[in-house]
């Protein structure tokens, strides 16, 4: 059974300023809760697998298809303005004090 000591405690610790009327509210909401978590604790969940999640699907993933129907690499680097070993060149955004980076 829960205390209206408890909920001032609760309360205090949490920093609340709570009225009695709210006081005793609390005390009588809580004690209604801690009562129907008793009465969950005594149902009978022998045989009852444990939920974990709503349905029992577990890691469904689709397949990894390689699609070649866009641009082509060649294609690609013949649009850009300057190309290094296949890639695409960019100015660099940070200087480091070398000339070629």
């Amino acid at each position: 059974m829960i205390s209206k000591n408890d909920v001032t405690h609760v309360a205090n610790l949490a920093r609340l300023s709570l009225s009695q009327d709210e006081i005793d509210r609390f005390t009588s909401q809580l004690d209604q809760i801690i009562a129907m978590e008793d009465e969950l604790s005594h149902v009978e969940t022998e045989g009852v697998k444990p939920t974990t999640h709503i349905t029992d699907e577990v890691n469904v993933f689709r397949n990894d298809v390689v699609v070649n129907d866009g641009i082509t690499r060649e294609d690609l680097l013949s649009n850009v303005p300057e190309t290094k070993d296949g890639l695409i060149k960019v100015p660099s955004i940070i200087d480091k004090g070398e000339t070629d980076a």
